[in-house]
C-alpha cells in the first residue's frame, strides 16, 4: 500500500507539472517518514525511493544508522543548535534554518568535519504565531549575513503554510515565497542560490508544484496517518 501511495503522489506531481508547463525533473518528492518504522522506509527503498525527510534529529540519526547509506536525508523539522553536530554530515539538505545563530552553529560544526552544508531559509510567510520561520521582510538581511559563512550554502527558501481545507487557499503563500526568492536572486549575492523552494505537503502539494515548488514534503499521503503518541 505504501508503494502504491507513493506512485499515486508521483502521478499527481506529474499531472501538476504538465498543467503548469514544468518539467517533472524540477520537482523532488520527499517521503516524510517521521514516526514511521524502518521497515516502512525499507519497503519504499526497495521500490527505488532514495529521498526521505525527518523532523527530529534523534529519529534521523537512528534511521541513518539502520538503513542503506545511499539514502538522501532531508532535515525538515525545527533544528536546535545543540543538535546540529549530530546530523551535520548525514543530511543532504537542512530545510529549516530560521536564524543567523543557527546558521553560525551549522558553519562551526561543518568546519570541524570539513564539509559544506546546503540549507534553505525557513520563512513564516503567513505570519502565524505558532510557527517557526522568519518574517518575509527579515529574510534578505538574514540571507546576506549567512552568505558569508564558507561552509554553508543557501540554496533557497522553505515555508509551511497554514492548514487549509481548500488547498487553493495556500496558493497565495506559495506565490509569495516564490516572489521573495525572485527578489533575493536579483540581488546576486555571492554564495546564495534561490533555485530551490520547499513548499507543499500532503494536503496541498499539487498547488505548490504549480506555483513553483522544487521539493514537496509528503508524509501522510504516502505512509498513512501518523501515530501521534510516537511524536
Amino acid at each position: 500500500m505504501i508503494t502504491q501511495n507513493y506512485d499515486k503522489v508521483l502521478e499527481n506531481i506529474k499531472s501538476a507539472c504538465k498543467s503548469s508547463g514544468r518539467k517533472e525533473s524540477e520537482v523532488t518528492l520527499i517521503a516524510v517518514s517521521k514516526t514511521k518504522p524502518v521497515s516502512d522506509i525499507q519497503e519504499l527503498y526497495n521500490h527505488g525511493v532514495r529521498v526521505f525527510g525527518e523532523n527530529k534529529v534523534q529519529e534521523l540519526c537512528d534511521k541513518y544508522e539502520a538503513l542503506p547509506k545511499d539514502i538522501k536525508w532531508h532535515m525538515i523539522g525545527h533544528l536546535q543548535r545543540n543538535k546540529v553536530k549530530y546530523i551535520i554530515d548525514k543530511v543532504e539538505l537542512i530545510h529549516s534554518v530560521d536564524s543567523v545563530r543557527l546558521a553560525r552553529q551549522i558553519e562551526e560544526e561543518a568546519a570541524k568535519k570539513n564539509v559544506r552544508v546546503d540549507i534553505l531559509i525557513e520563512v513564516n510567510v503567513a505570519g502565524e504565531e505558532s510557527k517557526f520561520g522568519l518574517k518575509t521582510e527579515e529574510v534578505p538581511d538574514i540571507v546576506t549575513q549567512i552568505a558569508g559563512f564558507p561552509h554553508v550554502s543557501i540554496k533557497g527558501l522553505m515555508t509551511i503554510p497554514p492548514f487549509a481545507e481548500n488547498p487553493e487557499d495556500n496558493r497565495k503563500y506559495f506565490n509569495k515565497l516564490k516572489q521573495l526568492a525572485v527578489d533575493i536572486k536579483a540581488k546576486n549575492i555571492d554564495n546564495v542560490s534561490m533555485d530551490k523552494l520547499s513548499m507543499g505537503m500532503t494536503g496541498d502539494y499539487t498547488a505548490a508544484v504549480t506555483e513553483g515548488a522544487s521539493y514537496v514534503r509528503v508524509g501522510t499521503g504516502i505512509f498513512g496517518e501518523r501515530n501521534i503518541s510516537a511524536v
